[in-house]
């Protein structure tokens, strides 16, 4: 299997432990995605979204760092946990 690049909206919620990754949802193309993460930002329970790439080989599971493509309202400075 060749390289993919998937997209995604990303939300983020507010717990008892801070803001953590809410909702992942795939997206078909990066303008989706950027167009699904701002939606999402105004979905109460989220306080914020991102949409990010990230391209790999599914089949040997080496995936390189995703790519932030925008952020909408509040997400987080350090990502590096998720």
């Amino acid at each position: 299997m060749s390289e993919v690049t998937y997209y995604v909206a990303l939300t983020f919620v507010r717990t008892c432990d801070g803001v953590v990754p809410g909702e992942a949802v795939e997206c078909s193309n990066p303008n989706l995605a950027v167009m699904r993460a701002e939606r999402l930002t105004h979905t109460p329970g989220y306080v914020g979204a991102l949409a990010f790439s990230r391209s790999g080989n599914p089949a040997t599971g080496r995936f390189r760092d995703a790519r932030i493509i925008r952020k909408f309202g509040y997400v987080p400075n350090d990502l590096s946990m998720w």
